[in-house]
Formats: C-alpha cells, structure tokens, sequence
C-alpha cells in the first residue's frame, strides 16, 4: 500500500467515524504560530504629539550702555477646543530599518513636524527700553536620527539620538514709552522669521507592527538647541536665547516594500481597518491664478487681478469601534496656503480648499473629532464601503444615527454626490454648497454640535444644535454657547424614468450678536465714517432655506440644482455674503471617451444680495467677503464653473476654470477669469 493510499483510508475512516459519532464534540485544530514581525526594510508614517519647554533669553540695549534684561519664557500652551490652538504638533517621518538574524535592529530617521502653537512671551520695562514685549513661536522643526533596538516578535522596543533642528520667529513689541537709540513707538511690531537653530535629540520609543504592514508607536523625544541672537533695529536691542523641547509623539508608519515580493517594490499605502480601528488619509494640493481684469477702484476686501495662490492640506482619519453601532473619529490635519487675496473679493469664493485664514507655513489643526451611533431599526441591509470616517460593513436602510462633537455641518447637511467635494469635484464655495445656507463654524469651517438623523424608507429628517464662533466670521467659537444655530432638512430619495435621484429641503436659524445693514449705514451717516455692522450688533435671529436635487441620468451622467435665500436685513453669520443663490450643474463620466476614470463638470450659480446690503457696501462696508469700499452700480454675481479631472499615477489631477462676471456684485470691476489645478490623493 502506497503512503497516499493510507492516508486516503485513514481519512475515509475518519469520516465514517466522524458520520457515526455525529453528537460527540469535535476539537479544533491548534492555531499555527504567528511568524515574527520583520522590520527590514523603508518606512514612511506620520506623528501627532505634545509638547513642552522653555526659552531663556537676555536682551541687551544697543542704543546705550545698560545692564541686560532677562526671563524665560514658558512655551507649553494647553489645548483651547474653542481656539483649536495649543503645543502640539502634527508631522511626517521617512525612515530605513534592519533588522540582524538576532532580532536587533539599526535604523536611521528623518523627520519633520508642524506646530500649532509653540510660543510664549515676556513684558519686561527699563528706563533705557520703555516697556516692551518680547515673543518666540517655533514654526516648524526636525530631526535626523538613528535607532538602536531589540524586536522580539510583533514588538520594537529602541532608544533614539542624533541632529535636531528648528526654524523660529522672534518677535519684540514696543508696549509704552520710546527705546534708547532707537525708533520704535508704542504699538510697533518687529518680527524675524525663519531663524534657524541646531541641536541635538535624544529619546526612547515602543513600537507595535499592525496588519497590512502598517505598525504603530510611542516615543519620548528631548531636543536641545543651541543659542540663538537676532536685533530690532527700531527697538535698539539684541536678544539671545536657548531652547529646550521635551515632546511625547504617536506615530503610525507604513513599510514600502513587501518583502513577500521583489526588492524595492514600493506601493501605494492601503487603508488600514481591524475590528477595532481605520487608518484614512489625504492630502490635496491646489494652485490658483486670477487674470488681470478691469479694476478701476479697489477696498479692503476686494479681489486682486494678475496673482496667484495655493494651498495645501494633509489629513489623517483615525476612527476606532467602541461599542455596537458606536465609531469614534479624530482628524489630525496640516495646512498651508492663502486663498486668491486672502480669501477675500468674491461672494461664490473660487476654491473650496481654501480657508479664511491663511499661513504661509504649515500649521496643524484638530478640525474634526467626534462620536457617532447608529442604531438600527430594520429594513435591507446597506453595504457600505471604507473610507474617510466611515468604517466598512453594513447597516439598514431604516435607521437612526446620532453624532455628536466637532465636525463639518456640511458633513450631514446639504449633501450632494455631483457637487459638494472641493477636492474632488467643483471648486467654488456656492457650487460645492447653496450660498445662503449660513451654516455654523469657525473660520476652517468647522463647529460643535449634535445632530440626528431618521432614515425611514424613502425619507430622511435630519436635525441638529451647533455652536456659532463668538463673533461673526471668527477664527473662535463660543466657548459658552451662548450664540448657536438650529438646522433642519427633509430629504426624499425617489426613482424619475429608472434612474436614481433625491430632494432636500434644508433650514436654518442662527441666535447670536448680529448687526443690521440699516443701523449700520445710519450710524454712519451720523458719525461720518464708514458703515459697519460690528458697531451695531444686538442679539437676535436670522433665518433661510434652500433646497438640494440631484438627478442621475444615466451611469455616465448626473445633473443637480441648488438654491435658496437668507434674511439680507442682517449681515450674515458665518459663510458668505449671499441672500439669495440659484445654482445648476452636470458630472459626465468619461466612459463615452474610452476614459471611464476621467470626470467632466460644468456648472453656474446666480448670487444675490438685498437692496440693504447694497447700500451698506456703498457706504464703504464690510462684509464676510466682500468689501470694495464702495459699490456705486450693483449687480447680480455670475459664475460660471468647468474642471477636467483624470487620475495620474497616485493622484487624481483636476484642472479648473471659472469665469466671474460682477464680482463681489460690482458691475464696475471684472469680469475675472481665475484657473486652477489641483493634485489629490488619499487612501
């Protein structure tokens, strides 16, 4: 008898004993041993930590001869939720590792991090000096570093030195009194930027390897920099300090090559999700130009010809389980950029990647962080796909889903799957949203909340609490909700000649600090200044409501409308300048081409502003956007918007044209032809 032929027999006995004894437990297999982690090989990751210091500095006079003054300054800032602001850090790491047969390992890193807020200051007083300020802030820093350690299984346990570096921003302000020797008067600031220092790092780390070659870290970092001099002219002063980090970072790492596969075979990282935790990220490139154009008069606020801007972001989505139905979500992200003059001159604003706020470097942000709970109530099951903030799975069509924290309001309100993606689909602020939908948030566009939504067969009632910033277009939020905004939708999902398509009615209402147009073009009549609603703001209410439809025609062709309107006696909250929108658009697939990755968008949107605001722009107003100092001959604001976008490589490349005739309603200047291209990838 063959060997394979008795293992064919005893299987077959096997079998008919397993038929007999049906009822009698059967023991599982062992489980086979889990192969230990090989951390040979390139990594790229990122890094959010926290960190703390101090800075001792000496100022000497230069206009006269007189003992030095001295401090130091406390650079650990806590977090402020409501600011969004603190000492801590967002940034990426790009490293090589090899591990010995041993198990020990020697590796090399390089890094770079982005604050948000690494800073302190000192007020110090002389006869010599008068009474001034002096302030440093780190605006980005990092280090070369090599690894020493030992990886017992999926564990890395290592020690960590070597080059630290930083680029940072001195400021002196001349509080009261005049300097010795120098110019400076009360109120005059001096900045440095991008002082360089060079130090050393040292610190301790524990690694953990993930599935699908992610793994994930904590690490212990101290950083000594050396001293540093920088002079204020005006202030005729020299100062010098030190610098001295202590930073606790959490890092997630991606391995580049498989070594399953052939050497150097890099690729791009897959999304990570177990039963518990996702890893998502972004990161999104876009470059702005406007052409020159009629421009006969100019104010604060108005759009400039002949310039261009761009603006970058990176984001991480990290999202863990809780409990059944429950998702735990945090977005750390970094940006950079300003918007076409500074985000200012246009009602329908050009790009919908950029913030009201801009930095010329990168700075981190915590814009979203929230819990959501999703309670099933019956009905099909709906597959869902991962992605950004959603884990994969399924849930019923009929449901309820509760979310609660920080996050976009035009995460849940006012959707649209043709234009609503300023990264992937159209760019302007009152396509990708209805204009007048004055929705709660900070200057990113961001806020606290609730909301709760009722899915039952083909409706869906949405609702939601959210807090107002603490003056209107403000980079803070309320930190006592004392200013807030109910929002209201229906939506109905239908079927029109076989193909899919919805409707959604949305409404809000804002309680906060807001002025009239009227009252403020009063005062300034009677005061002979410009008008401005700052100077009459009372609490009290503004409304508006719009509607949403998309329509699909066929699998290559969508078509959608936005509109709506908003009380125009009171100047807006939060978003725009806009009273009344009118909006319509089409997506088109390039399957008809023979390029089914490819997407075509054409769209055009009607702004509008009341009779009110009119008359408070003439008077030299400002509003949220918008501001030419005068506004003589008003008009309706026309854009007109078309992008191509087309996948490259990693990336998705979008290039984009609107045509902007009366910006900022002024039929005196433009039109204005702005261009973009934008660079998107994510995983």
């Amino acid at each position: 008898m063959t060997r394979g032929a008795l293992v064919a027999g005893l299987s077959l006995v096997a079998l008919a004993r397993s038929a007999a004894a049906g009822d009698l437990p059967v023991k599982a297999p062992p489980p086979a041993p889990t192969a230990a982690y090989d951390w040979t090989g390139f990594y790229v990751g990122g890094h959010i930590g926290y960190a703390a210091g101090a800075s001792n500095w000496t100022g000497t006079s230069t206009g006269i001869a007189t003992p030095p003054v001295s401090g130091s300054l406390d650079l650990f800032n806590g977090f402020d939720a409501f600011k969004g602001d603190g000492s801590y850090f967002e940034g990426f790491q790009a490293g090589y590792n090899f591990m010995t047969p041993s198990r020990w390992l020697l590796g090399v890193e390089a890094d770079v991090s982005f604050p948000s807020t690494i800073s302190g200051a000192a007020t110090f007083s002389s006869a010599a000096t008068g009474t001034a300020s002096f302030a440093e802030l780190v605006e980005f820093s990092g280090t070369l570093r090599g690894r020493v350690g030992y990886a017992p299984g999926h564990w890395l346990f290592y020690a960590t030195g070597g080059l630290a570096w930083s680029y940072d921003q001195f400021t002196r302000t001349q509080v009261a009194g005049m300097p010795v020797g120098g110019t400076a008067v009360p109120g005059q600031v001096e900045d440095r930027f991008m002082v360089g220092r060079v130090g050393a790092a040292a610190g301790v780390g524990i690694e953990y390897a993930l599935p699908s070659h992610w793994t994930a870290r904590l690490e212990y970092l101290f950083t000594d920099y050396g001293n540093r001099s920088v002079g204020f002219p005006a202030g005729a002063q020299r100062f010098s300090s030190d610098l001295a980090l202590s930073e606790w970072r959490f890092g997630l790492n991606y391995r580049l090559n498989d070594p399953t596969k052939s050497a150097g075979n890099f690729a791009e990282p897959p999304a990570l999700e177990t039963d518990m935790f996702a890893i998502h990220g972004q990161s999104t490139f876009t470059e702005q130009y406007v052409f020159p154009f009629r421009n006969p008069y100019s104010g604060q606020n108005s759009l400039d010809p002949n310039q261009g801007r761009e603006t970058w972001d990176t984001t991480a989505f990290l999202g863990m389980r809780l409990w059944q139905g429950a998702e735990a979500w945090i977005n750390p992200e970094i940006d950079q950029g300003f918007g076409l003059s500074n985000t200012l001159g246009v009602a329908g604003f050009t790009s919908g990647e950029a913030y009201k706020v801009g930095a010329s470097v990168p700075y981190a942000r915590i814009p979203q962080a929230f819990i959501r709970q999703t309670i099933n109530l019956g009905g099909d099951p709906v597959k869902l796909d991962a992605g950004p903030n959603q884990f994969s799975g399924t849930q019923s069509a009929d449901r309820l889903v509760l979310t609660v924290g920080k996050f976009a309001v035009t995460d849940i309100f006012d959707t649209n799957k043709y234009a609503h993606d300023a990264k992937n689909d159209f760019l302007n602020w009152s396509i990708v949203d209805t204009g007048t939908f004055d929705y709660a948030a900070d200057a990113w566009g961001y806020t606290y909340g609730a909301a709760a939504e009722w899915y039952r067969g083909d409706w869906t009632l949405r609702g939601g609490i959210f807090d107002l910033s603490i003056v209107p277009n403000s980079a803070e939020l309320d930190p006592h909700f004392g200013q807030f905004q109910w929002i209201g939708e229906v939506e109905r999902r239908y079927t029109l000649w076989g193909q899919p398509g919805k409707i959604a009615v949305t409404g809000f209402l804002s309680r906060g600090r807001m002025g009239s147009y009227d009252d403020a073009v009063a005062l300034a009549l009677a005061t002979g200044g410009p008008a401005s609603t700052a100077a009459v703001r009372q609490y009290t209410s503004r409304s508006g409501v719009s509607f949403n439809l998309e329509q699909q025609i066929n699998e290559q062709l969508g078509v959608f409308a936005r509109g709506g309107f908003a009380n125009g006696n009171l100047e807006p909250y939060e978003f725009s300048d806009i009273d009344q929108t009118l909006a319509a658009g089409l997506s088109l697939n390039g399957k008809q081409w023979g390029r089914p990755d490819d997407q075509v968008g054409v769209a055009g949107v009607i702004n509008g502003v009341s009779a009110a605001a009119q008359q408070y722009f003439n008077a030299g107003g400002l509003g949220i956007l918008v501001g030419d100092g005068m506004l003589p001959h008003p008009g309706l604001e026309h854009i007109v918007e078309a992008y191509y976008s087309l996948p490259v490589s990693y990336f998705r490349l979008t290039l984009d044209y609107q045509l902007i005739v009366n910006p900022a309603y002024n039929t005196d200047r433009g039109p204005a032809s702005v261009i973009a291209a934008r660079l998107h990838t994510q995983f």
